[in-house]
């Protein structure tokens, strides 16, 4: 019986350690449990480097993530869903560009607001994107350029 119990015991305390670390390691993502987000849209020439769950960046902070990427078959562009967090406002001339975390590759999704006093409502589409620009293709230009 007195195993029984020590088991138990040994047991609930791993199963609170396991919550506490899934947590904690969504607090340090960013990761609201309970928040609200909106969806908004994006169209860019190359997606290069970004998948489901990348990062979107304000400032440096964490606003939101990539929730779906896709293909539209009518302009051949990679169209991108991204959840904001719900209690921000992003005016809608505001650009938004995929950019590197540093030369070894990792890549995040940048958000620069814009002027406007009108905001972009959810599902609403942001117009001035950026793609990746690709490092080995950078490398080729400058070595074939005369």
């Amino acid at each position: 019986m007195a195993n029984s119990v020590a088991e138990t015991v040994i047991g609930a305390v791993v199963l609170a350690t396991a919550v506490g670390f899934v947590v904690y390691a969504g607090q340090t993502r960013g990761v609201e449990i309970g928040g609200t987000s909106y969806p908004l849209t994006a169209k860019f020439r190359s997606a290069e480097g970004v998948s489901v769950g990348t990062d979107v960046r304000l400032a440096g902070i964490t606003v939101g993530s990539v929730t779906g990427l896709d293909l539209d078959p009518a302009s051949f562009q990679a169209q991108m869903t991204l959840a904001m967090r719900g209690d921000l406002e992003i005016p809608d001339d505001s650009d938004v560009k995929i950019s590197s975390e540093s030369l070894l590759g990792g890549s995040f999704v940048e958000l620069t607001p814009g002027g406007s006093e009108y905001m972009l409502k959810p599902g609403d589409a942001i117009e001035n994107t950026q793609g990746s620009v690709s490092l080995l293709d950078l490398l080729i230009r400058f070595g074939t350029s005369k």
